[in-house]
């Protein structure tokens, strides 16, 4: 390791919120949760990672990283149609092979059942999913396709932790199906639509449904993984195509403004027959976040750009990811440090977006992603210990600002 690393702020940041977190069993830890060892989102699983880096890095010893990869695995792991990428089997295995990756041929034990358990859910999951869309006129639910609970978190896993397997090819197969129109009641709405409001459930402020924009439960995750599999070479028949049929919905609802390219984080069933204004304007003025928000639309529609080799397409994203991170009216809306929704997950969204932008936009971006990581850094850390929204999350983003990370935990945003 290079001394100098060591002795960076961002790296001493990161370090220290480590070290606060440096046994699993501390007390002010919720270890009694059902949950806590097996959420990615919010539990030890995103410690781990935190740890495996630092050990990566040589800054700390793997001791830590063991006890807290011993704490994931303690308890028996959640599998089937209630997990996602950050929660149960998935969750544990992103731990497990981020460790495995620092130390070849260690953890595989336990991780060999895990990625066999996984892929054998995304069958299970692809195939409800192919059943609904049998059935004339029915629309998905969020959690059949996004990527905290859905397809596109779990072809997020698979396309880097098991892609020779069947299950990745299925999982782009069935959101390939999920861009082709559905007619209800004579109308055509896209294939994405759900029913529901953007909780989930039912919800009278939305009658006809929603379609949702965001990364983390919208659109934008299908379009993000659909976009980096056609990267790295791995297509099914339609990919491209539903790649395009995304972007032409997202560029229909592109909004102009004085400071740039602005997206709405879901639109009403109303909104969407009739585009009014006020849908614009107020999308206009949403936070810019990773989970919602149009700096993380806009990483999506970039590596949509690139897989398409679309310029015109690219500049606009790269454009709309500057200027979100750049407007006064946005950035006042931040008021956090987090990945999900905070100035960590814009430090990490302009630094991947820099690695496949060309100069001069690209030393703009990397000077971006520098000011959201000090903004990050000034504010409070948080109470919560997890990946999304808590203080191992903001460690991972210090820490990768000077070290490329080993786990390549950022895979799991979708957005590298």
């Amino acid at each position: 390791m290079n001394a100098d690393l060591a002795s960076d702020a961002a790296v001493e940041y990161a370090t220290g919120i480590a070290d606060r977190l440096a046994r699993p069993d501390a007390p002010h830890l919720p270890t009694d949760e059902p949950w806590w060892h097996q959420s990615l989102a919010h539990g030890a699983p995103g410690v781990a990672l935190l740890h495996i880096e630092l050990a990566a890095a040589g800054i700390r010893p793997f001791d830590r990283a063991h006890d807290w990869l011993t704490a994931v695995t303690s308890k028996p792991i959640t599998a089937g149609a209630s997990t996602g990428l950050f929660y149960g089997a998935p969750a544990v295995a992103r731990a497990l092979a981020g460790a495995a990756t620092v130390r070849p041929g260690t953890y595989q034990s336990a991780l060999t059942p895990l990625t066999r358990q996984i892929a054998a859910d995304a069958h299970n999951r692809v195939d409800k999913a192919h059943e609904r869309m049998d059935v004339v006129g029915m629309l998905p639910q969020m959690a059949e396709f996004d990527t905290i609970r859905g397809l596109a978190g779990l072809g997020a896993h698979l396309l880097h932790h098991d892609p020779d397997g069947t299950a990745l090819p299925a999982v782009l197969g069935a959101l390939v199906r999920l861009t082709q129109p559905v007619m209800v009641e004579g109308e055509a709405l896209p294939g994405w639509w759900t029913l529901t409001g953007p909780t989930g459930h039912a919800d009278e402020e939305f009658p006809g449904g929603h379609g949702n924009f965001g990364v983390a439960h919208g659109i934008g995750g299908p379009l993000a993984l659909l976009a980096q599999a056609l990267r790295r070479g791995i297509a099914v028949d339609g990919q491209r195509q539903a790649v395009a049929t995304i972007c032409a919905w997202l560029d229909s609802w592109r909004i102009s403004t004085p400071s740039g390219h602005r997206w709405p984080y879901m639109v009403t069933r109303d909104e969407a027959r009739s585009t009014p204004m006020y849908v614009r304007h107020s999308g206009a003025s949403r936070r810019p976040s990773w989970c919602y928000g149009t700096a993380g639309i806009a990483r999506t529609l970039h590596l949509a750009a690139l897989a398409l080799d679309d310029a015109d397409r690219r500049q606009i994203a790269e454009e709309a990811v500057i200027s979100a991170v750049t407007d006064p009216e946005q950035d006042a809306l931040i008021s956090d440090a987090s990945l999900c929704h905070g100035y960590a997950g814009l430090a990490r969204i302009t630094a991947h977006t820099a690695i496949d932008t060309p100069e001069p936009a690209a030393s703009r971006l990397r000077a971006l992603a520098t000011e959201m990581l000090h903004r990050a850094c000034a504010q409070a850390v948080p109470e919560g210990p997890g990946f999304l929204e808590g203080a191992a999350g903001i460690g991972l983003a210090a820490l990768a600002a000077e070290i490329e990370p080993a786990t390549g935990w950022g895979t799991g945003l979708l957005i590298t």
